[in-house]
């Protein structure tokens, strides 16, 4: 394969036109970062029409920017995509890419996020979108006066079922909300040996399991059952230590032997949350849980009954309601066509959705918004008022006390 430039990629990309032409107008699109998250959005670029096929425009993957150059040419292969590129300013100088995905590491999303508004192009970006409340605000400043559309990583809150349990507590189908409480338990970190990658670093990875996890779990509770008028937290580094990686790691991988450093973010953070509405919530997140894959999940109780949801068995709700307060039966639901995009993939209840659906549904609903701005997702918006959750935990750990998100004050 000839691995071309962004610049005499744009023949093919107007080549690539005409294939589409009867199915819509086609959105070229640039990829930067291409590790894992980057490899999901790809792979939802690719399935939107599988699964949307009335949706326009229609992405078409252009150029994969990576400072690993192997990767980037393999992923160029995979995906029939026509340029790769090392620098990512070369994408963004692009003037015939019109979207891109940001899945870099955490440091670079304000940089790259503000470049990408600011040269006009729709941006869909993970999260947490930098270090801190102040970074998400910068790219949102730059996305409202560039006046392009953007999506968030959020991926947890387009679940079919997540859209069910949101819809059942709006109606009152369990009453009043009292307490909830939101989990995010992972192993990824648990090994002692995992490699000091850029993850653990305050500088480059930020609030560590905040930015990664519990960021996720902000943006649920919020999705479910509206503003945090006021929170305390607690934190902890529970893996003090950890090998110096000896040369680029993939993923969480091992390095022991190496020289160790220390971890400079947090492990593991609790918060207990006031709702503006008046209920208690409990938010835990934690990235060395030994014995916890993607342990992630909800429980809301309410005036007249509960609503449970596990992310591993992601089309189920167990939902107990009624007039009997005590002693109350709880049912599974299982959710089927009706229910959030679930129609988009599968024809009757019980049949099981993965983490990639997730991600084609959020790429639909970002390349939706191009077009008809009410068919947006999560946005840049979601991802400010998800940081600056994270920005009153830090701020409550430091100074031992309650703390309400900027938005609140």
């Amino acid at each position: 394969m000839t691995v071309e430039t962004p610049a005499s990629a744009a023949t093919g990309a107007a080549a690539r036109d005409d294939v589409h032409d009867e199915a819509g107008v086609v959105l070229p699109v640039g990829i930067i970062g291409f590790g894992w998250m980057g490899r999901a959005h790809a792979q939802a670029y690719a399935r939107i029409r599988h699964h949307y096929p009335d949706l326009t425009p229609v992405p078409r993957l252009m150029v994969i920017a990576d400072e690993v150059t192997d990767r980037a040419a393999s992923a160029a292969v995979q995906f029939d995509v026509p340029a790769t590129v090392a620098d990512w300013r070369e994408v963004v100088a692009d003037p015939t890419i019109g979207a891109v995905s940001v899945t870099a590491p955490n440091f670079l999303h304000r940089d790259i996020g503000c470049a990408v508004a600011a040269a006009g192009k729709h941006l869909w970006i993970e999260k947490p979108v930098g270090l801190s409340a102040a970074d998400a605000r910068a790219v949102a400043s730059a996305a409202a006066t560039a006046g392009i559309r953007t999506a968030v990583g959020f991926n947890y809150r387009n679940v079919p079922a997540v859209a069910a349990a949101r819809e059942l507590v709006a109606a009152g189908e369990i009453g009043e909300v009292t307490h909830a409480r939101f989990r995010l338990f992972s192993d990824y970190a648990a090994h002692p040996d995992g490699a000091l990658s850029w993850r653990f670093q305050r500088d480059r990875g930020g609030n560590g399991v905040l930015g990664d996890l519990a960021s996720h779990g902000a943006d649920l509770v919020w999705f479910l059952l509206g503003d945090i008028a006021s929170l305390v937290a607690d934190t902890a580094i529970f893996v003090a230590e950890r090998p110096r990686p000896t040369a680029a790691t993939a993923g969480h991988q091992l390095a022991s032997g190496g020289e160790r450093g220390p971890v400079e973010n947090e492990d593991y953070v609790s918060a207990q949350l006031r709702m503006a509405g008046g209920a208690r919530c409990v938010l835990e997140a934690s990235r060395v849980s030994v014995g916890a894959q993607n342990s992630y999940g909800f429980e809301i109780h309410g005036t007249k009954g509960v609503v449970r949801w596990d992310y591993r068995r992601m089309g189920e709700l167990e939902v107990g309601a009624g007039d009997t307060y005590q002693d109350l039966s709880v049912a599974t639901r299982f959710v089927g066509p009706g229910s959030g995009d679930y129609v988009a993939f599968q024809p009757g209840a019980a049949n099981p959705m993965s983490y990639d659906d997730l991600k084609v549904i959020e790429a639909a609903r970002f390349c939706g918004s191009i077009a008809d701005p009410t068919r947006a997702g999560a946005t840049i918006d979601d991802a400010v008022r998800a940081a600056e959750v994270l920005d009153a935990m830090t701020t409550s750990v430091r100074e031992g006390t309650w703390v309400a998100p900027a938005s609140m004050r």
